[in-house]
């Protein structure tokens, strides 16, 4: 395998946003690829391999939103959401339809490369993780393969985000016990600063919407009110 700098894509419409944001990705060993609207991301997504994808939601010929929503039925690479509006709408269908993490502009150029950063150590922590011990999990319908980063629910494959995996795993392997909201940030992105403690609301929605056989009456994933959430104690 050859040895590479990580390759990230990066979608933006603004020339000014592009300069601005290249620079120091550069600066610091990424290469990086441009495009300048959706159509052109998802043709330069499709020529060679990425490790990571920043998309900004607003963007002429196909927006953000529906290129994540392509790449994320085709593959698990780490998408970065870029959006301007400060509307909740923008943040929750970025997550819903699979990205991993959102940036709301203006932001300031340490944030942006400390999130990019922690997403690329994230995934190369996923590709890297052996856990023989930790093959799989059975609970109630629910099957979860660690190794293989696999989930089953009534014998039907689940296919789900590299966060929504991260946040079920660390869930499901501590069964009955209480995570905190700010817990889960730091288990899934190695801290929780600059997120909003709600992102992972949204993931936990979207992960009762693939186990659960009734989101509103989970099996599952439990709310403990005023605190965050917990995995069933089978015990």
């Amino acid at each position: 395998m050859v040895d590479r700098p990580p390759r990230i894509l990066l979608a933006d419409d603004e020339q000014s946003v592009q300069t601005l944001l290249s620079y120091p990705l550069r600066k610091d060993g990424y290469e990086v690829v441009q495009a300048a609207d959706g159509r052109e991301a998802l043709a330069r997504f499709s020529e060679t391999t990425f490790d990571l994808v920043v998309l900004d939601v607003m963007m002429p010929r196909m927006d953000g939103l529906e290129v994540c929503r392509r790449l994320r039925a085709k593959s698990t690479v780490p998408i970065i959401m870029l959006t301007a509006k400060a509307e909740e709408i923008d943040k929750v269908l970025g997550l819903e339809l699979g990205a991993d993490d959102y940036i709301t502009k203006p932001f300031s150029m340490r944030e942006f490369r400390s999130r990019v950063k922690a997403t690329l150590r994230r995934a190369g922590m996923a590709r890297d993780r052996e856990a023989p011990e930790d093959e799989a999990l059975e609970s109630g319908e629910l099957q979860i393969d660690f190794a293989k980063r696999s989930v089953k629910v009534r014998g039907d494959e689940v296919q789900t985000t590299y966060v929504e995996f991260e946040i079920l795993a660390a869930l499901a392997r501590n069964p009955g016990r209480v995570f905190t909201r700010d817990m889960l940030l730091t288990r899934v992105w190695g801290d929780s600063a600059y997120r909003d403690p709600r992102t992972i609301d949204v993931h936990i929605r979207h992960l009762r919407e693939k186990l659960e056989t009734d989101a509103k009456q989970p099996e599952y994933l439990f709310t403990v009110r005023g605190v965050g959430y917990r995995f069933r104690d089978d015990d």
